[in-house]
């Protein structure tokens, strides 16, 4: 078995790493990988339909992003920055704090050119602070009218310009995005357009479910033996609606099909026994070879980076020799990789 953190590296050229979005959006490549037959294909986006059946079952991630990106100061003028992690009761967040080593506890710190204030309130062992915003009635407006998209790291973002700034929040968001609360994109539903999505319902089942994501798709996996790495937990939610139509896809063995990792994860920890458990919940599963997926037949992802939890989940979905071999084949042919790039689909 592959163990090894190295077992899932491969050589990525950094101007293959998507820096903005495809325009359209569905103008973006797609490679189709079987598992059946070991074929790999190359294809344009909007030719994913052709390469379903009629009547699967398309699970999409309806979660919305936050703009999670605080750009800020403290009152004697150092440089910080703050990256919101979840919210543990109104108003007050657990985040990630650039430079909080010199920020001491009780301190007030000043986000988005004073739009936005905040009072450092504690500190966890794992490194995260406690932020509690003056104003926490009106934090959520306050974020999307002055915070920033939570891109990532290597997307250059701007930090002054209105425009640009509320460009990134709309492009870092799929067209279903209904359910705020994740810190990243479920970045495999950005490549449907409106269009695209209507011709899909005329041909497929589709529901939504939330699963929102969370800052482990930032988080780089530490450990040499994978086995050891342990995944931030993330809230999803299943409504009853939803439960009733993947046990009924189940039953009469119709396709399912997981639009992105966030939802074949939330899917999968679901299953119960041969059925779906519905409502509020939360998972830390960790994907990798040799996971039996239990619920997810076929899987539309985009290209992850070397040696990432992602690309570990899809090595155990369609096995690792084949992915590495269509992600080399991407590389050679110019597919553009990470949360803008193109996407696959592994039947």
């Amino acid at each position: 078995m592959c163990f090894k953190k190295s077992d899932y590296h491969f050589d990525l050229p950094d101007h293959l790493i998507a820096k903005k979005p495809a325009e359209p959006r569905d103008s973006s490549l797609l490679l189709v990988v079987n598992r059946q037959d070991n074929s790999i294909e190359p294809k344009g986006f909007t030719d994913l339909l052709e390469n379903l059946e009629e009547d699967s079952l398309l699970v999409i991630n309806n979660t919305k992003v936050i703009p999670a990106r605080l750009p800020g100061r403290r009152t004697t003028g150092g440089q910080v920055e703050a990256l919101l992690i979840r919210e543990l009761q109104l108003g007050k967040w657990s985040c990630l704090l650039k430079n909080s080593a010199k920020v001491k506890l009780g301190e007030r710190l000043i986000f988005c050119e004073g739009q936005i204030k905040a009072i450092l309130v504690g500190k966890t062992p794992q490194g995260e602070c406690l932020l509690e915003f003056e104003g926490k009635n009106k934090l959520l407006k306050q974020l999307e009218e002055h915070a920033y998209a939570p891109l990532p790291p290597y997307i250059l973002k701007s930090r002054n310009d209105q425009e640009k700034r509320s460009s990134d929040v709309q492009s870092y968001q799929t067209i279903f995005a209904r359910e705020s609360g994740a810190i990243a994109a479920p970045t495999a539903g950005l490549h449907l357009t409106e269009s695209l999505l209507e011709r899909l319902k005329n041909k497929l089942r589709l529901i939504e479910i939330t699963l929102h994501v969370g800052i482990g798709t930032f988080e780089p996996i530490r450990e040499t033996d994978i086995r050891r790495h342990q995944m931030h937990r993330e809230h999803y939610f299943i409504s009853e609606g939803a439960k009733i139509e993947v046990e009924e896809a189940m039953k009469e063995n119709r396709k399912i099909i997981a639009l992105g990792t966030t939802t074949a994860r939330a899917l999968e920890s679901s299953f119960d026994g041969g059925s779906i458990r519905s409502g509020p919940s939360s998972t830390d599963i960790f994907i990798y070879p040799p996971y039996r997926f239990q619920v997810v037949d076929q899987l539309i992802t985009n290209f992850h980076l070397p040696e990432s939890s992602l690309l570990m989940l899809v090595s155990a979905f369609a096995g690792r020799e084949l992915i590495l071999k269509a992600y080399e084949k991407a590389v050679r042919l110019g597919f553009r990789f990470y949360s803008y790039g193109d996407a696959m689909l592994i039947l």
